[in-house]
């Protein structure tokens, strides 16, 4: 098994302003007031951010979808954010699916919960 992993740097930033976020607003937000949030703080580290970047899936030619990533860090990291009580196989999924699409290695999916920041490294392992 590969041990290393993948951006740890900017990984320990980006979840670490999440941490920031929550610790400053607390919980009980809608999900924009947190992305607005996080975004300030990223930039705020000297990070470049995409926010709300549009992809196309594409189909025989035709554009048949489209991805709305809540961030792009360093053009290096999705990050998708949620405000939920717990993670399901949909919120996966869908974050894979934005690894595919973009070919990128790395999605963080942040989400914030009564009880705290939660986090999830999830890993491109189709390249």
């Amino acid at each position: 098994m590969n041990k290393k992993l993948i951006y740890p740097g900017l990984s320990y930033q980006i979840i670490g302003a999440a941490f920031k976020v929550f610790n400053k607003l607390g919980w009980g937000h809608k999900e924009i007031y947190y992305h607005r949030a996080l975004l300030a703080e990223l930039r705020e580290l000297g990070l470049k951010v995409e926010s709300g970047k549009r992809f196309d899936l594409v189909y025989n030619s035709k554009i048949i979808g489209k991805y709305f990533l809540d961030f792009i860090v360093n053009d290096k990291i999705i990050i998708e954010l949620k405000v939920k009580p717990v993670l399901g196989y949909i919120h996966i999924n869908q974050v894979v699916s934005y690894l595919k699409q973009t070919k990128k290695k790395l999605a963080i999916l942040i989400y914030f919960t009564k009880e705290g920041v939660r986090y999830r490294r999830i890993i491109n392992t189709t390249i």
